[in-house]
C-alpha cells in the first residue's frame, strides 16, 4: 500500500515542481521584478536630474521603496563618475480634463462672422494652392 502511494505521489511531485517551465509565476518572483522595476525607474528619474518627489508622483504604480533605492543608487554613481543628469528630451504632455474637452466642443458653435470670414480665405488660399 505504501509502495503505491509512493508511485502516486512521486510524479504528482515532479509534475508541480515543473509549473515554473509554464510560465506560472510565485509570490517571491513577482515581488522581485516589482522591485527591479522600481529601481530602474528611480535610477532612470535620477539620471534625468527629476526630483525623488516628482519621480513618485510620475510613478505611482511603482513601490516608493524601490524607487527610492534606485534613485539612490544612480546618485552616488553618478557622483563617483561626475556625470552630469541628462534632461529628457520629449516631453509628455498633460491629459485635458474631460470638463474641457466638452468646453471646446461647444466652443465651434459660438463663433463670431468674423472667424467665420478669416476661415473661408483660409479655405480659397488652399485651394488656389492645390491647384497649382
Amino acid at each position: 500500500m505504501r509502495r503505491a502511494l509512493l508511485a502516486l505521489v512521486t510524479p504528482v511531485c515532479l509534475w508541480l515542481a515543473g509549473c515554473d517551465l509554464l510560465g506560472i509565476e510565485g509570490a517571491t518572483v513577482v515581488a522581485e521584478r516589482k522591485a527591479a522595476e522600481g529601481k530602474a525607474v528611480g535610477a532612470a528619474c535620477r539620471h534625468a536630474g527629476r526630483a525623488i518627489e516628482d519621480c513618485y508622483t510620475l510613478n505611482k504604480k511603482a513601490e516608493k521603496a524601490a524607487i527610492y533605492a534606485g534613485w539612490r543608487e544612480m546618485d552616488d554613481y553618478m557622483r563617483e563618475n561626475k556625470l552630469e543628469p541628462v534632461p529628457p528630451q520629449l516631453t509628455a504632455e498633460a491629459p485635458k480634463p474631460k470638463a474641457a474637452e466638452a468646453d471646446e466642443s461647444s466652443e465651434p458653435a459660438a463663433k463670431t462672422e468674423s472667424d467665420g470670414k478669416a476661415n473661408a480665405k483660409d479655405a480659397k488660399t488652399k485651394k488656389v494652392a492645390s491647384a497649382h
